[in-house]
């Protein structure tokens, strides 16, 4: 294992690979054979083609290549139900967390809703995103962080005024690695919402129809958010916007997004007063303002015909049309002497979701966030907070709570979005699990917040995350499992912290052969520490850089006098980090688990590669792939 994370590029050139195999020759991508494959006309963009383009763009794009050795490390201490949630919060840098997540989590997310920087003219944000160096080091050589290691906002938080000339390019840099990694973490069913204001609306449609491609813009949804504009502006803005893209949008009835339809809905809207045998129906539009097909249709009961409306055309042509008039799926009407219309059956619903649409005047507003936010953590904060109401809806037309869907929310700030996941599963007996990102920025001093005791941004949201769950608890106290009663809930999370990887980093910038050996010798002991605290670290910078959630089951099993770690419901996995031995060897080959990971400094020091050559043959003929570290 390179203890790198995911490489974008090579995932790219492989998925190319397998599309276009004959692109390729000697293992590299002939671009000449791409081209013809494409056909020349497709190959190359015209030199003036329609593109959004700022100052830094390349380089942003160069930001998404980057990897890193970075790791996620446990807090049990910080934690709710360590051992028990699937919930995840992660104090940290969201760009590089982001990718620290790409193994894991790639293609698992249902839903990602994010509240980013409006980018307007008071806003800092971190820029420019270049984490990949020694970055403790530097930050503390550079003076950006305090001695207790907390980030200094005035040096690396920087105000973006509307005065610097590249303004909207450094909003448009910060957003779009953060934008195209966490598309990778989306299920192919999976959705995005992203809140924004006028200021950078524009700009955010435009590089999100880069990003996930203009084919997969589902709508803008417009919230309103308070009741006046505070004589702000020309026209005072009393809305955001909430903008969503999908993943991909080819299955358009797993796409759609809806309420779930509810049985006192379905009673209303759907009726059988003729007792037809196909059961309830409800009746449509026959016809659709695209262009189709042009025709009268004449009601033979009363003789009259019908075109379809001024800029309209039927839906279906001449042919169909007669034949579902005789098969009862269009009609004229209950009575039979209006305008046709299509009988529509609820048994032939693919989808049992109910559009929304795009205005939510009804959905909760900012002074309700501020106030929740406030009730959780004991001061006026986040003056702008989302309010719970809001999220719930999001999750409700584009999650399913019986399937454990996971969302994402990388600038957590207030926690409301998780908050909303606990709310909405107690509410309906579900399970939802959220992963929360939020990077530990300090907060000044006189703000509410610290005058409440409270250090980070970080600190806000854990705290306000716990106790909406010991809201929720309280409220469901008594209530069976079933009922959504606390026993069916679940209301921790398990905190961890972005940290140097647990392995020691090789140095490629060394400035001689004699430093070169230096780091060889280092490398006879790769790992930094050996202590209990270091060994639960590792476990889970193994697990991350092996694939696996973060909350995959683990279950510690010994053979013989070792200890071995056995991941995932089917043991798919095994970890070997303290010993190695010919009983754990013939273990594994019966288990027959995928890989085997194990230290190679275990193997016996006497004769390391004749031991390793004997565990790797034994694991081939019983289909385990040996992984050495």
């Amino acid at each position: 294992m390179d203890g790198q994370s995911l490489n974008l590029t090579q995932e790219l050139i492989e998925q190319l690979r397998q599309l276009l195999p004959d692109a390729f020759t000697e293992g590299k991508v002939d671009f000449d054979r791409l081209k013809a494959a494409l056909g020349d006309a497709n190959a190359i963009a015209a030199p003036n083609h329609y593109e959004l383009s700022w100052a830094g763009k390349a380089d942003a794009r160069r930001e998404v290549q980057r990897q890193t050795t970075a790791t996620l490390v446990p807090d049990r201490a910080r934690s709710v139900d360590f051992d028990t949630t699937q919930n995840v919060f992660i104090e940290g840098e969201n760009l590089e967390v982001l990718r620290v997540l790409q193994h894991a989590y790639h293609g698992q997310v249902k839903m990602i809703y994010i509240d980013p920087p409006y980018n307007t003219g008071n806003d800092s944000f971190v820029y420019p995103d270049d984490y990949s160096e020694r970055k403790e080091d530097y930050l503390r050589r550079a003076g950006h962080t305090d001695d207790a290691g907390f980030l200094n906002k005035q040096d690396l938080w920087q105000k973006n005024s509307k005065e610097s000339g590249q303004y909207h390019s450094a909003w448009l840099s910060m957003m779009w690695p953060r934008l195209y990694l966490s598309r990778n973490l989306l299920r192919e069913d999976g959705v995005i919402f992203v809140s924004i204001d006028d200021n950078e609306v524009h700009n955010l449609r435009m590089l999100m129809n880069e990003v996930f491609g203009e084919e997969n813009f589902v709508g803008n949804i417009i919230w309103k958010k308070k009741t006046n504009g505070n004589n702000v502006g020309d026209i005072p803005p009393v809305h955001d916007y909430i903008v969503c893209f999908a993943k991909s949008k080819k299955d358009k009835e797993v796409n759609l997004l809806g309420f779930p339809m509810t049985d006192e809905y379905i009673k209303k809207t759907y009726k059988n007063p003729d007792k037809d045998k196909r059961g309830a129906w409800t009746t449509s539009d026959l016809s659709a303002n695209h262009e189709g097909p042009y025709f009268a249709i004449e009601n033979k009961k009363t003789g009259a015909t019908y075109y379809p409306p001024e800029g309209r055309y039927w839906v279906f042509n001449e042919r169909e049309v007669l034949a579902r008039i005789a098969d009862g799926r269009i009609i004229f009407g209950k009575k039979g002497n209006t305008a046709p219309v299509q009988k529509v059956f609820l048994a032939d619903r693919k989808n049992m979701r109910i559009r929304p649409d795009s205005w939510w005047d009804n959905h909760g507003m900012n002074e309700d966030g501020t106030a929740e936010v406030a009730e959780m953590v004991g001061s006026k904060v986040f003056s702008h907070a989302k309010p719970v109401d809001l999220i719930k809806h999001l999750l409700n037309i584009s999650t399913s709570g019986g399937g454990g869907d996971v969302i994402l929310d990388f600038f957590a700030g207030s926690g409301t979005t998780a908050h909303a996941v606990m709310a909405l599963n107690s509410e309906k007996s579900e399970k939802r699990r959220f992963i929360l990102v939020q990077l530990p920025e300090l907060v000044e001093q006189g703000k509410n917040e610290y005058k409440a005791g409270y250090r980070t941004i970080a600190d806000i949201t854990q705290a306000r995350i716990k106790k909406a769950g010991e809201k929720i608890k309280a409220a469901q106290t008594g209530k069976l499992a079933l009922d959504g009663g606390t026993d069916a809930l679940d209301l921790g999370f398990r905190t961890y912290r972005l940290e140097y990887s647990n392995f020691k980093p090789w140095r490629a910038d060394v400035p001689d052969a004699e430093a070169a050996l230096g780091q060889l010798a280092l490398f006879q002991e790769p790992l930094k520490d050996y202590s209990d605290a270091a060994s639960a670290a590792m476990l889970t910078e193994l697990l991350l850089k092996a694939g696996q959630p973060l909350d995959t089951p683990v279950v510690v099993q010994k053979t013989g006098e070792v200890p071995v770690h056995i991941v995932g419901a089917s043991g798919e996995l095994w970890l070997a980090l303290s010993a190695i031995d010919e009983a754990v060897i013939a273990a594994c080959a019966a288990a027959r688990p995928k890989r085997l990971v194990v230290p190679a400094r275990l193997f016996d020091p006497a004769r390391p590669d004749e031991a390793i050559n004997n565990a790797r043959l034994t694991l081939e003929d019983a289909g385990v792939e040996l992984q050495l570290i």
